[in-house]
């Protein structure tokens, strides 16, 4: 689980497998549209969790 922020107002939360691929993703503009469209260039968090039902279950908790 991962976020990004851009000026402090923007906050995107996601899951992967391999952070550093989707940190350059999100950096060339191909991750997600999310992040297309606000350019998050700035990793401010991550969790590691073994199991990715764990990632998921806390990506949704932080959402709401």
């Amino acid at each position: 689980m991962h976020c990004y922020q851009q000026a402090k107002r923007t906050l995107y939360i996601g899951v992967t497998a391999a952070i550093d691929d989707r940190m350059e993703q999100h950096n060339t503009g191909e991750g997600s549209k999310f992040t297309a469209k606000y350019k998050l260039k700035i990793l401010v968090y991550i969790e590691e969790f073994q199991y990715i039902n764990d990632a998921i279950a806390r990506e949704k908790q932080l959402k709401r």
